[in-house]
């Protein structure tokens, strides 16, 4: 769905960024990247009229844009200083954007595993990991690492809250795993300890390419066929593989569907359309989500609709009117346009955390005419990822910033993490309880949640995982 071809709409903006010429004969100057950076944001940031910087009047002429590009020593200075805090979490700057590119395809070295950093009972400094997914076929997978093991130290080296992002950082390292005890009391986590063990396992990280459907399963619950998806990012290269798992859904008869986006950072928005009539199927036409734009760019508004086919090939839909989708405090973007898109059709049961509630979308921006990714200036690799829309619902409804709230509270800790795919996986479990009638989870089976920090080795290895990749809107080309 090629509905905008952003370069014919942003004349106005460029008439007046384009007046401005670098004259430096030092081709990869800071006052070259600095001028793209600019020039981009003012042509296309979503909160443009709330950063003085970048209104259209704001340089009288080339020597005073150019003074002001060279009181900033670096691009990442003057990125900053462009973004408008605090409803802007999550615009970036990347020095390198070939990796980014392919960590938004799904490709990165990686070891497999994605992590996340808890503090010990007591102490501000001392934690530990624990495995929260294995990628499949991934080095960590063949390795035999699973899923909710403890993590206490790497190479030896006790693991800390300044040391973490360097130890597992590391091209080869080495894991040591621990043993995780609630003292039998599961409700309370004052008196839970972490023990040592000799166990440990080498790893070396590789160049592995996600396929963002970790689980499709089928699971009969009381006479009925319940279908499971774990989807673990909106990637446009595997629609294929996503119609066939529901092309499955669908050949079983599934009459209920539980959508596992508890790691989902977000992606393609087109993809998040797709999803959502694959669940669906009897809204074709209608109005699935809009994106809204910048004052300067309300042209671009947009809606994206329903639909039953993608090139060329017919969606496989379930036509339900019901849907269980798992969430945690990862789950951010495309993944929350899908809970706050459907919500209005229909009946959307949500279980697990808050989501992240990140209610923008964003789009890479090179040093390019147009900014797209043609005829890039070949003397620097840098590019930025804004925030460039706001996604809203059929009802014009955003995800708060606070983010979606679970109708079901379970939060994953070091004592219930289970098998992904598995009945009595306490997230899973809860939906099927849900479907069979037998209530929610009490308060009482709901764990206090404790300081935690997810580092994720998708799609920047070894990052503090918030929604680094950001949206990305295949939909908005630059030709």
């Amino acid at each position: 769905m090629r509905l905008i071809k952003l370069c014919l709409l942003l004349v106005v903006a460029l008439t007046f960024t384009n007046c401005f010429e670098d004259n430096d004969d030092n081709a990869i100057a800071t006052s070259e990247i600095n001028d793209f950076i600019w020039k981009a944001m003012n042509a296309t940031y979503l909160y443009k009229i709330n950063v003085d910087d970048l209104a259209n009047n704001r340089f009288p002429n080339n020597e005073a844009y150019s003074n002001y590009l060279n009181s900033f020593s670096t691009p990442k200075s003057l990125f900053d200083d462009l973004v408008y805090e605090p409803l802007d979490r999550f615009s970036f700057l990347t020095s390198n954007y070939i990796d980014h590119l392919q960590g938004q395809e799904g490709t990165t070295v990686t070891s497999g595993i994605e992590f996340v950093f808890e503090l010990k009972q007591g102490s501000e400094t001392d934690g530990f990991l624990i495995v929260r997914l294995v990628l499949n076929n991934s080095v960590a997978d063949n390795q035999g690492v699973q899923r909710g093991q403890i993590v206490d130290a790497i190479n030896g080296v006790p693991i800390t809250i300044s040391n973490v992002f360097d130890l597992v950082g590391q091209t080869t390292f080495t894991l040591n795993f621990a043993n995780y005890n609630d003292n039998g009391t599961p409700d309370i986590e004052t008196d839970d300890t972490i023990e040592s063990t000799t166990d440990s396992v080498t790893l070396t990280k590789q160049l592995y390419t996600e396929n963002p459907i970790h689980l499709a399963n089928v699971i009969e619950v009381d006479g009925e066929n319940v279908g499971y998806l774990m989807y673990n990012r909106f990637n446009n290269n595997y629609e294929d593989q996503l119609n066939a798992a529901f092309g499955q859904f669908q050949a079983s008869n599934v009459q209920h569907l539980v959508l596992d986006l508890r790691y989902n950072p977000g992606g393609s928005v087109s993809t998040a359309v797709i999803l959502g009539s694959m669940i669906t199927g009897q809204f074709n036409g209608q109005v699935y989500s809009k994106l809204v734009y910048n004052e300067d760019l309300q042209q671009n508004n947009s809606n994206f609709n329903f639909v039953n086919s993608f090139d060329g090939n017919a969606i496989n839909s379930l036509n339900l009117d019901r849907v269980y989708v798992l969430t945690s405090d990862s789950s951010a973007s495309a993944s929350e346009l899908v809970i706050n898109s459907l919500s209005e059709y229909i009946t959307v049961i949500q279980i697990g955390d808050n989501t992240v509630g990140k209610t923008q979308a964003s789009i890479t921006l090179f040093d390019s005419p147009g900014f797209g990714p043609n005829d890039i200036n070949p003397n620097h690799t840098y590019a930025i990822q804004p925030l460039v829309a706001n996604s809203i619902n059929v009802n014009d409804e955003a995800v708060p910033a606070n983010g979606l709230t679970p109708d079901i509270v379970l939060i994953e800790t070091p004592a219930n993490y289970g098998v992904l795919g598995d009945v009595n996986e306490p997230l899973l479990e809860a939906a099927i309880m849900n479907i069979q009638g037998l209530g929610r989870f009490g308060q009482s089976q709901v764990r206090i949640k404790s300081f935690k920090k997810d580092i994720n080795l998708k799609p920047f290895e070894d990052r503090m995982y918030i929604d680094i990749d950001d949206l990305f809107l295949d939909e908005l080309q630059f030709d």
